[in-house]
Formats: C-alpha cells, sequence, structure tokens
C-alpha cells in the first residue's frame, strides 16, 4: 500500500469511451491519480513496467488478448493488484468470477446499462484503495485432507459468515472443505449485483453443500449455504420449522449492500448463542459491530489472522472491538467450522 503519496492506476481498456470514464473517476479523488491508460494488454504491457502503477483496471473482453488470459499471465510473471471490469452479461459474470479466483483483487460492473459513472465513482475508487492494500501470493489454502470428527458438544443452530476483498477464494477454500452434515450457513460477501448469483452456482458444483443465492423467503436448512445477492442486504428469522432468509433493499450500511454488519446484527437478534460468526477478510469494518453484538448474545466469533488474508482490515476492526473469540487462519477456520457438522443418521 502507498505510504504519503497517490495511488497509481493503470487503466487497460479497448473503449476510448470508458478509459476516459475511468479516468475521470479516478482522478476525482484526491488519493487516487492516472498513472496511464492501454487500448489492450499489448500495450499494458509495456506501461506496467514504464509506469510502474500501483494498481491495474483490467477489462475482460477485448480484442488481441482478452482480460482473463492477459490476468493469468501477470499473476505468473509480474504480480500486480488487479481490479477488473466487467460488463453485466452473463459469460461476463463468469470470466469475472474466474478472474477473482485467478488472482484479480476485485470486480466492478462496468459503467453504462443500469449503471452510470455517477454509481460507479464511490466503488470503484473504494476498491482501488482495498486492491492496493492487498497482500499478493499469500499462501495458498490447502484442501483438508483427512475427515474432521464432528464435535457433539459443539453443536450450533446457524453459521454466519462475512467477507469483502479476496473474500471469493476464502469462501471457496472453505465451503469446498465442508461435510454435507453443516448447519444452516448464511454469507454476505461484497460482490456486485448479478456476479454473487454466479458464484453462488460455483460454489453449488464444487461443495459437497448446497450453495444458492438467496431470495427472499428462502427457507435455510442444514447442510444448505445462502449468499447475500449483490446490492441487498441479507438477514435471517427464525421460525417454527427453521430458519428462512429475508432479502431486502435499503440504506448503504459501511459503503456497502449487502453489509457484514446487517447479517450479524440480525443473526444476534435472531439466534443468540445458537450461532457461530466468522469475519473475513476485506477492507474497512463492516462486520465489526455485528460480530461484537453475536459475541455479547453467546455465539462463538472467529475472525481470520492476517497471514491468510488478502486484506486484514475487516478482522482487524472486529479484533480491535474485542469481537473475537478465535483468530485463525483460512485452512484452521474450515477445520474449525468442519466441526460443527452433525453425524449422519445411522453412522457408526
Amino acid at each position: 500500500m502507498p505510504t504519503g503519496r497517490k495511488i497509481r492506476v493503470l487503466i487497460v481498456d479497448d473503449s476510448a469511451i470508458v478509459r476516459k470514464a475511468l479516468s475521470e473517476i479516478v482522478s476525482s479523488h484526491a488519493d487516487l491519480e492516472v498513472a496511464g491508460t492501454a487500448s489492450d494488454p499489448f500495450v499494458a504491457r509495456d506501461k506496467i513496467l514504464s509506469l510502474k502503477p500501483d494498481v491495474l483496471t483490467l477489462d475482460i473482453e477485448m480484442p488481441r488478448m482478452d482480460g482473463l488470459t492477459f490476468l493469468k499471465k501477470l499473476m505468473k510473471y509480474h504480480p500486480l493488484p488487479v481490479v477488473m471490469i466487467s460488463s453485466l452479461a452473463q459469460s461476463s459474470s463468469r470470466i469475472a468470477i474466474e478472474a477473482l479466483q485467478s488472482g484479480a483483487v476485485e470486480v466492478v460492473a462496468k459503467p453504462g446499462g443500469p449503471y452510470s459513472v455517477t454509481d460507479l465513482r464511490t466503488e470503484l475508487a473504494h476498491k482501488i484503495r482495498a486492491a492496493a492494500q492487498a497482500r499478493l501470493r499469500q499462501a495458498q489454502a490447502s484442501a483438508i485432507e483427512t475427515p474432521v470428527a464432528p464435535a457433539p458438544a459443539a453443536a450450533t443452530g446457524l453459521i454466519a459468515i462475512g467477507s469483502s476483498t479476496g473474500g471469493v477464494e476464502a469462501l471457496w477454500t472453505i465451503l469446498t472443505n465442508l461435510p454435507p452434515e453443516m448447519p444452516p450457513i448464511v454469507i454476505a460477501q461484497h460482490i456486485p449485483a448479478v456476479f454473487s448469483a454466479e458464484f453462488a452456482n460455483r460454489l453449488n458444483k464444487a461443495s459437497k453443500i448446497r450453495v444458492k443465492e438467496a431470495a427472499d423467503g428462502d427457507a435455510i436448512p442444514p447442510g444448505w449455504a445462502l449468499i447475500a445477492p449483490g446490492n441487498f442486504h441479507l438477514t435471517v428469522r427464525k421460525a417454527a420449522r427453521g430458519w428462512h432468509a429475508v432479502v431486502a433493499g435499503g440504506e448503504l450500511v459501511q459503503y456497502q449492500r449487502p453489509s457484514v454488519d446487517v447479517l450479524f446484527e440480525s443473526v444476534a437478534k435472531q439466534a443468540a448463542g445458537d450461532a457461530v460468526g466468522v469475519i473475513l477478510t476485506g477492507m474497512g469494518a463492516d462486520g465489526a459491530a455485528g460480530l461484537l453484538a453475536m459475541k455479547q448474545t453467546g455465539a462463538h466469533t472467529i475472525a481470520q489472522d492476517e497471514a491468510s488474508s488478502v486484506v486484514f482490515g475487516m478482522p482487524r476492526e472486529a479484533i480491535r472491538l474485542g469481537a473475537v473469540n478465535d483468530i485463525l487462519s483460512l485452512n484452521r477456520i474450515a477445520h474449525a467450522l468442519a466441526r460443527y457438522a452433525t453425524v449422519p443418521a445411522g453412522a457408526v
């Protein structure tokens, strides 16, 4: 993270109109500056070496070489914090999620359609700042290779997880390593609208538990994880027959929608001590106050450690508030949550 100077951004997009729009957004923030622009990855390659930017914004769809191919080459030979700029088309959403799993730090929707340049101004600046803080080449989490014995004394009714920058890969590591007999799981990940559905679909295909984007009124049975849809808050409601999702709009909280604080505070009220709260990698303070509310009602709380976090901001704030029982690496969080699995009926 640059200290005492502006964050220098190289903008890579084949559209001159988009390059101009993004340049104006970046230049409008006192702590950011445009180091340069490039119309394609071949031009960008030379400018990265000559301009030495702190952060790259990279279009997904470009001629000559697409953004995902360039990203993978960049991460291999010259790692640099990258914010992907994607359209909202379904094909682009799939590529955007793959980009996040290939080393990109953040993704934002390209201006146009339902999203105006004004809407993007705050979001893009926030994500550039987060990217500038990102820890690249952190140790990759390994899969859980041995079964984790259930912990009968550690039964819980609900698991709530919150994450932001770096959270797509962190959630992938955790959810794909959980056994199918898990308590209900609810997740608030800072992610643009549309991309959340694609992320949930990919997780569902790779996980033993069922994963879907939450819809208002959804039941949340054991063995399921629901992810807040982009641009909507997710809360929970306890009913006679179990947990249900409440999906609604509302004001931004901690500059976010979905907000981790909103989810955690809901779980604190509805589940009290019959819950586990987990705060993962991300910039800012979203989730810290909500995790404290969960802890104060008797829930067990966990924060990802600094060494395995892409950005340690959210876990650090939760720890600072005294909201955390355990500080664990990403792998150890997966192990810890797997211990809440119940013994399947008929198991010996």
